[in-house]
């Protein structure tokens, strides 16, 4: 399974947007923007000679100095994939080993590095855990225990309880105005719960750093992509007396596919570029993002493959930002302190041999959760509690969500403390994990762009931090996983804390 917010159960956020954005230099305007260089005399005489690899090369945005960058692509052995004018970012491929340091020093560009460290054909594994699938048999007890106005599985659905959407579906299930673009491993649109609300139309397949819209291609590769179709349900799960019920069930989603269609399952920088733009540009108000983007589970500033890996998404997700769209993340499974000076990553790369390394989160950023106006979401049990996994941090989680803790149990037919959601084939399976709380409040999110369809992405957030409510931190020692040891560290206040931010979002205050 990909590295999903399951074990991609890892997003952080930004605790100095500032900082962040200076340190990237992002002032591609028009105006500040550099002559283009004039043309080599000769070719570059580097063999293509390395690994196919794929980057992104960030530059300034007038036409001119794309253009001249783009020569300059060529005379190094690169192959243009796609240009996104706009933000000025152009994704290449080459075999060419110096192609990075090549291209950083051409006039006009400002970033410029490898988005993998594998060659293009590469592929492994990864392991998140296998997904709960309920069995018929399973379901029928469920089913039993439904009550009048219930999905028939509802009641094994103790997320909607725990954030009042149950509640909230009868005052305002959510305008058909408010689409949320779930960028993941592909949504399974043929899914009875799901048909209803699902638009073709903003959908794609990002894969390739190219938007790709023939019919379908937003469709997971295979069931074991299963991931974007239980986020896509969590969300909009119709009310139509089949399965389930998302948080918003009567608001749109869109599948924007970005995840390898091979067995690793990776989300790599220029699929993600690709995705939040084609939101920005598709009228898509939310986006979901449950994952962090591969190879690095953090990308360190110091690097110039990395560091032009955050400038080309945050370029990307800023435009979409711009154009109206707000970008939810989730915190991670890592139960890492992003507010913390020390992290060890024994993770990255992700796409060939991973190394130990000790990282500082405010320099080396987790993306795109850690980007400069998206929404970071820790998760919670059913006891209203960080669940054991869930990463934190004062100053960079905003708010939290059920992302199910299986050390919390309900009282629910299953006795499941996961989060019981849609999977392809017209399935429904648990799954636990930050990926799971990002949908939450990605859907409540949607619920209050429906009540209040002016609001900006700035004002969305503060509107989902206003309806919070914040359990305020443990009383004693916290010990997640009951075995005795202390886990975590909660610093802050009743208001604002490290574990849930400004608090676990409330989908009938959103409505109200």
């Amino acid at each position: 399974m990909a590295h999903l917010r399951s074990r991609r159960g890892l997003a952080l956020a930004v605790p100095v947007v500032l900082s962040l954005t200076a340190s990237l230099g992002l002032l591609p305007t028009a105006a500040s923007a550099a002559p283009p260089s004039a043309p080599p005399s000769a070719p570059a005489t580097r063999a293509a000679d390395g690994p196919n690899l794929a980057y992104v090369v960030n530059t300034t945005t007038d036409h001119r100095t794309i253009e001249s960058v783009q020569r300059a692509v060529a005379r190094n052995g690169g192959t243009i994939i796609a240009t996104y004018d706009k933000i000025g970012v152009i994704v290449v491929h080459s075999a060419n080993p110096d192609f990075g340091a090549a291209l950083r020093a051409v006039r006009g560009v400002q970033s410029a590095g490898a988005t993998r460290t594998a060659a293009l054909s590469a592929a492994g594994t990864t392991d998140e855990g296998a997904v709960q699938v309920l069995s018929k048999a399973a379901a029928a007890q469920v089913e039993q225990r439904a009550t009048a106005g219930q999905e028939p599985l509802e009641a094994d659905q103790w997320d909607l309880r725990t954030i009042g959407a149950d509640k909230a579906a009868a005052v305002n299930p959510g305008s058909r105005s408010v689409t949320v673009g779930i960028i993941d491993t592909g949504v399974d649109d043929t899914h009875p719960d799901i048909a209803p609300n699902f638009s073709a139309s903003q959908s794609a397949s990002c894969v390739s750093g190219k938007a790709d819209t023939t019919y379908g291609a937003w469709r997971p590769a295979d069931a074991d992509h299963y991931h974007g179709t239980h986020v896509a349900g969590e969300i909009a799960a119709a009310r139509n007396g089949i399965g389930v019920a998302g948080v918003a069930p009567g608001v749109k989603v869109a599948s924007i596919t970005v995840a390898q269609p091979d067995a690793t399952q990776l989300f790599y920088p220029e699929s993600v570029v690709c995705a939040f733009v084609f939101a920005a540009d598709h009228g898509i108000e939310i986006t979901n993002n449950s994952y962090y983007v591969d190879p690095w589970l953090y990308n360190c500033m110091d690097d110039p493959d990395q560091r032009a890996i955050v400038d080309a998404v945050n370029r990307a997700q800023l435009y979409a930002q711009r154009k109206g769209t707000l970008n939810v993340a989730s915190a991670g499974n890592s139960n890492d302190d992003l507010d913390s000076h020390a992290l060890t990553d024994t993770s990255s790369p992700d796409d060939s041999t991973a190394t130990t390394r000790t990282v500082d989160p405010h320099e080396c950023f987790d993306v795109p959760t850690q980007l400069p106006g998206v929404v970071t979401v820790s998760a919670v049990g059913v006891n209203d509690t960080k669940s054991y996994y869930s990463s934190y941090g004062r100053g960079v989680v905003d708010v939290a969500g059920p992302g199910g803790d299986k050390y919390q149990i309900p009282d629910t037919p299953s006795k499941n403390g996961r989060i019981l959601s849609t999977l392809p084939n017209d399935q429904y399976g648990f799954l636990q994990g930050t990926s799971m709380a990002s949908p939450h409040v990605a859907a409540v999110a949607a619920l209050l762009k429906s009540t209040h369809p002016h609001a900006t992405p700035a004002q969305l957030l503060a509107l989902l931090k206003a309806e919070a409510d914040n359990p305020g931190c443990p009383a004693g020692p916290y010990d997640g996983n009951g075995d005795g040891v202390v886990d975590a560290t909660c610093v802050g206040g009743k208001h604002v804390n490290g574990f849930y931010g400004s608090g676990v979002v409330d989908a009938l205050r959103a409505v109200k």
